[in-house]
C-alpha cells in the first residue's frame, strides 16, 4: 500500500481510517553539499531550523557513501559552492540516494544546488543551464501556486539568492511551478503531487548569515569582486518565512499500514 502524508493529526486520523495503523514519527536526514563547511554554514543553518526533529547529517561531498533512506521520512538538501553542471562522482552518489527516497515517498526540500539536484536526479541533468542572469542578493518571488508548502508564504516573498546555475524554464513534467522571480522561472518547483519541493533560493539564510556566506564566496572564488560583490551593498530583506516554511515541511510524516 503506498504511503499517505499527514500534515495534521485530524489527517492521521483520517489515515487510520483508511486503513492506516500510526503515523511515524520524523526522522529527517539532512544532505550537506557545502565543499567549504567551515564557512558555508548552510548545513548548521538548516540543523538550527529542524529544531527538535530526529536529524541525521552527512556531508555529501567528503562521504565515501551514502546512508540507506529506509527508516527516514523527510531529506533535505543543501545548496553547495560546486556548480551542477561540472557533474561530480558524490553527486551521482547523491542522485541515486534521491530517486531510492523517491521510490520510498520520502518528503523532500532542496535549495538552490539541492533544488537542482532533485530536477537532475529524477529527470535528468539536460534540465540544468547555466543562468543568463545569476541572481546574487535579496530576490522577490511570485508565488504563484499555492499548496501546503507556499500556503504561508507572503506575496511576494524575498529570499536570499546566490545562483550560477537554474533549472529551464519551463521545467520537464511533472514538474510545476509554485513559484518564479524576475530573472529566473523556476524558483520554487513541485514533482507532481509528490511531497517534493525545490526552491531556488535560501531561505535559511538570515540577513547575517547572508553577509558571511557573501564574504567566505569572495574569499574562495577564483574570480572576486563582480556580481557576488554587489550583494553586500544592497540592503537586507528577510521576511523571516524560514520558520514556517520547515514546520510546514516537517508537518506531513508517513502513515504507513
Amino acid at each position: 500500500m503506498p504511503i499517505t502524508f499527514c500534515a495534521k493529526p485530524r489527517e492521521a486520523e483520517s489515515c487510520s481510517r483508511a486503513g492506516y495503523t500510526r503515523r511515524v514519527p520524523s526522522r529527517v536526514l539532512l544532505l550537506d553539499n557545502t565543499l567549504h563547511p567551515r564557512l558555508f554554514i548552510l548545513g548548521r543553518r538548516w540543523r538550527e531550523g529542524l529544531g527538535s526533529a530526529r536529524v541525521e547529517v552527512v556531508h555529501v561531498p567528503s562521504a565515501s557513501r551514502m546512508p540507506a533512506i529506509d527508516g527516514f521520512t523527510h531529506l533535505v538538501l543543501t545548496g553547495s559552492e560546486a556548480s551542477i553542471l561540472r557533474w561530480a562522482p558524490w553527486m551521482t552518489r547523491e542522485a541515486e540516494l534521491v530517486r531510492a527516497a523517491a521510490d520510498n515517498d520520502v518528503r523532500m526540500l532542496g535549495s538552490c544546488f539541492g533544488h537542482q539536484m532533485l530536477v537532475a536526479a529524477l529527470c535528468g541533468r539536460e534540465a540544468l543551464q547555466r543562468a543568463a542572469r545569476p541572481e546574487v542578493g535579496w530576490t522577490a518571488l511570485d508565488v504563484v501556486g499555492r499548496d501546503e508548502l507556499t500556503d504561508g508564504l507572503p506575496n511576494p516573498w524575498t529570499v536570499f539568492s546566490f545562483h550560477f546555475d537554474e533549472v529551464a524554464a519551463p521545467p520537464p513534467p511533472p514538474w510545476r511551478v509554485l513559484a518564479r522571480s524576475h530573472d529566473c522561472g523556476t524558483q520554487i518547483i513541485r514533482w507532481g503531487s509528490a511531497a517534493v519541493w525545490g526552491i531556488q533560493g535560501h531561505p535559511e539564510i538570515s540577513r547575517r548569515t547572508a553577509e558571511l556566506a557573501t564574504r567566505a564566496y569572495l574569499l574562495v572564488a577564483r574570480r572576486r569582486g563582480g556580481v557576488p560583490r554587489t550583494t553586500l551593498q544592497r540592503s537586507p530583506a528577510d521576511d523571516q518565512a524560514f520558520a514556517g516554511l520547515v514546520g510546514r515541511f516537517l508537518g506531513g510524516a508517513a502513515c504507513k499500514s
